[in-house]
């Protein structure tokens, strides 16, 4: 939801930090797998109920996420590191709610429930997606991407706003977890409402 309105704000600087990181010689498919690496840890921590450091690794996950796009920008973005991209995200995505659901037992439903929302979340970004390239459709409202990137209520900042909340206050998971995941079916209707605009017909079955 914010997503867009934010890249102005912060494109700027990462894709200055990008073109650094590009003169020193480290590729975003590096930048990638490190996050992929901090993504996994932030849910480690959260198992171990060691919320700060898992708040510390989810914030450096999410700047590595923004970094490996702008390294890519600065010297050549690839389909592999597009793909590559994609998986770190749902990596980040599984593991910490995992993590927290992992941490108290009254927290495994609702972690459960919010891993369930996230597949039908991800699910239907990457069928638009899909379907966007087969009409030859193009946005750069999240800026330049690998693939198309569809809106929607529940996009990356609020979903990084949800998880910090997570590890500021973990004993109000359960609370966080259902209300994000009905956000999150909320954006899965959403978009199943612009497909069915964009790529529907009177002939579809």
């Amino acid at each position: 939801m914010f997503d867009a309105l934010l890249r102005p704000l912060i494109d700027p600087p990462l894709n200055a930090a990008g073109r650094l990181l590009a003169r020193m010689g480290i590729g975003a498919n590096t930048v990638s797998a490190a996050g992929i690496v901090l993504g996994i840890g932030a849910g480690v921590a959260a198992a171990g109920a060691e919320f700060g450091l898992a708040l510390l690794l989810i914030l450096a996950n999410r700047l590595l996420d923004g970094l490996d796009g702008a390294v890519a920008r600065a010297t050549q973005p690839s389909d592999f590191g597009g793909y590559l991209d994609i998986v770190g995200d749902f990596v980040f995505y599984s593991a910490v709610p995992l993590g927290f659901g992992l941490a108290a037992q009254t927290n495994q439903v609702p972690a459960l429930v919010l891993l369930a929302s996230f597949i039908l979340t991800g699910v239907s970004f990457l069928a638009f997606a899909t379907m966007a390239v087969k009409r030859g459709l193009d946005t750069q409202a999240h800026g330049r991407k690998s693939f198309f990137y569809s809106t929607g209520l529940a996009e990356g900042a609020e979903t990084i706003l949800v998880f910090v909340a997570m590890a500021l206050m973990p004993q109000h998971f359960p609370a966080l977890a259902l209300g994000y995941a009905g956000l999150c079916l909320l954006t899965v209707l959403q978009r199943t409402l612009i497909a069915w605009r964009t790529f529907g017909s009177r002939h579809d079955d």
